[in-house]
């Protein structure tokens, strides 16, 4: 390439607008645009920088201790049904919510001062077709249907949305739905009293909903015989159990054979019913499990508070920018905590679950032991955890190249504002540019022609063809 010198014309813009003069360089329009595209670059990159966790060692510590703490928690305090300080808490919470849902439900605001008094109202209330506790002896034996297993075998005591259907067909048809052995059973003019109020579609259809809710309340804490005799009582079933039934019940609706299987986790789903294990105990286990996520959400926003006020200077403080490095909640890091925790508590609850498994069954496994310890609750948020990991993981995969294109063009961009406010600097001339308000002035033609003219000279605009003098301008714009 030869050593000729290229020259390249730095363009200035003039316009009218509303009388006014606007005028710009192609210095301060590249640089405008330049820091745009920048925000944009960065914006994406740190989109795509937060699908990835940031954890140091001992974040991993602490997230690893609170897990083990919760597990501890879990096996000393949750344990099993008839064995659980926390579940006997859980217990004293539904039997108050219970009396005030009967006080809620009650015109005359009586003071119910038992359960008892309480569950005698709610279930003269909302009785439904479908409250057999047994059907005589021959139907206790054929069936096996009695008072301490009818919540989970019939169909309408499950509070699922399964359980809701058989509860409207059952209040609407005056049936009786429930599994046993593996079987749908239907009885047919369950209650020759029964009647569901309503005189349209509609209000029998909110009629026999409100049945559902509160016959669900007054059944949650056990029955009014057994508050009488100041027994726990059978509650209603877990909702994460009563799947058993639901295969059930929709295998029989669709003509499906009901396999071994199926029967199988039906049969331990009733067995752990019968010793306890219902939404009451339920409640407890969820107890250690919601106290893991707190501590390691609350441990994670208080290391950042700390690294926030030893790296921000005081003068740059803000409660927003503090809640962005703080807050617990909506990034990978926290995240990354919270699956560790929960992965560990699932450890310890499963090692300990299989531990009394096997010394109830006297060195082979037992089943039903290791399910009333089992904490389900642990294991659905840790299911949970390992799926955002999984769509956080896949996601960031996919952005890769293109957060690696755009940390690059950022270093570009940043690097090509540096060139250009060098070259601001170098044609710092903006004393020469106040010719644009002396356009303004009907008076100040030769002073403003002066200063366009050193202006054109700065710019290395050619000698013939920098215009001089007004003159020189009407002729130049008249075309001569």
């Amino acid at each position: 390439m030869d050593n000729a010198i290229i020259k390249k014309d730095i363009l200035l813009n003039l316009s009218v607008e509303d009388g006014g003069f606007d005028f710009s360089t192609s210095i301060a329009d590249a640089m405008a645009k330049a820091e745009t595209e920048l925000v944009v670059l960065n914006e994406t990159v740190d989109s795509i920088k937060g699908l990835k966790p940031d954890c140091d060692k001992l974040d991993y510590i602490l997230a690893t201790s609170s897990g083990t703490l919760c597990g501890i928690i879990d096996i000393f305090l949750v344990g099993k049904p008839g064995e659980s300080p926390l579940g006997n808490i859980t217990d004293k919470w539904f039997v108050a919510r219970t009396i005030d849902f009967a006080k809620l439900c009650d015109p005359e605001k009586k003071n119910f001062d038992s359960l008892d008094s309480a569950l005698r109202f709610l279930e003269k209330k909302f009785k439904v077709p479908y409250d057999q506790t047994g059907l005589g002896d021959a139907g206790k034996t054929i069936f096996d249907l009695t008072a301490k297993n009818h919540h989970f075998k019939s169909l309408a005591h499950n509070p699922s949305l399964l359980g809701l259907f058989f509860s409207i067909l059952d209040q609407f048809s005056n049936t009786s739905h429930f599994v046993t052995d593996g079987q749908l059973v239907s009885l047919q003019q369950a209650d020759e009293k029964w009647e569901l109020r309503g005189g349209n579609i509609p209000s029998k259809l909110f009629c026999g909903f409100a049945n559902w809710i509160g016959h669900l309340i007054s059944d949650v804490s056990g029955s009014s015989s057994s508050a009488a005799k100041g027994n726990r009582g059978t509650g209603l079933p877990s909702p994460l159990w009563t799947w058993t039934n639901d295969i059930i019940a929709i295998k029989a609706k669709l003509g499906l054979s009901v396999t071994e299987t199926d029967k199988a986790m039906n049969e331990l789903a009733l067995n752990i019913f019968e010793k306890g294990y219902d939404i009451r105990f339920q409640t407890a286990q969820a107890i250690p499990v919601f106290l893991n996520e707190l501590l390691v959400r609350l441990i994670y926003a208080i290391r950042r508070l700390f690294r926030y006020f030893s790296e921000i200077p005081k003068t740059e403080r803000s409660f927003a920018l503090m809640w962005k490095k703080c807050e617990p909640f909506s990034n990978a890091t926290v995240k990354r905590m919270l699956t560790v925790a929960h992965g560990t508590f699932c450890l310890v609850d499963v090692g300990d679950a299989v531990g009394r498994s096997l010394i109830a069954g006297g060195g082979t496994f037992n089943a039903v032991e290791f399910v009333l310890r089992f904490n389900v609750v642990g294991v659905g948020r840790f299911a949970i955890s390992l799926y955002g990991e999984t769509r956080r993981a896949i996601s960031y995969n996919h952005a890769k190249k293109e957060f690696d294109f755009a940390s690059k063009e950022t270093v570009i961009i940043s690097n090509y504002i540096e060139g250009l406010k060098i070259l601001a600097h170098q044609y710092d001339d903006h004393h020469l540019l106040m010719f644009i308000s002396d356009f303004e002035k009907s008076d100040a033609y030769i002073e403003a022609f002066g200063k366009s003219v050193t202006l054109a000279e700065v710019r290395n605009v050619p000698v013939n063809r920098i215009l001089k003098s007004k003159p020189d301008i009407d002729k130049y714009f008249g075309g001569k």
